[in-house]
């Protein structure tokens, strides 16, 4: 779902995205200076790899999600905006963004409940 920014303004435009079993649900609302406000929520249940032993395991998602959307390149240096998107060609690719979200948090640390138990086992050892 591609949504063009010049149709973005002050009134929230509402946007879902699902992909297998994850939902990517939200609105996009102008802020200023070309920004726009994307606050969405990301739910429901990813495949990943274990990384304690390689196993694939369903991992629940339920994050909130925020951050900026800058029609072009961002060049405020002054506002400590951390977490600006630039779109270079003033359109939004929701499923690209939700793809990029699935892949931000599979490379996060995570270990399947198998290994989590086996883990606080070790530990209740010591």
């Amino acid at each position: 779902m591609k949504i063009a920014l010049i149709k973005v303004g002050k009134t929230p435009v509402d946007f879902e995205v699902k992909s297998d079993e994850i939902t990517f649900k939200g609105y996009l609302q102008y802020d200023a200076d070309k920004l726009i406000l994307l606050k969405a929520q990301l739910s429901g249940v990813i495949d990943a790899d274990c990384d304690v032993c390689a196993d694939e395991f369903k991992l629940e998602v339920d994050e909130e999600i925020e951050f900026y959307i800058s029609d072009g390149i961002y060049t405020k240096s002054e506002e400590a905006l951390l977490d600006v998107v630039e779109s270079l060609d003033s359109t939004l690719d929701l499923q690209e963004l939700l793809n990029s979200e699935i892949e931000l948090i599979k490379s996060d640390y995570k270990s399947c409940e198998n290994c989590k138990k086996n883990s606080a086992s070790d530990e209740e050892a010591f």
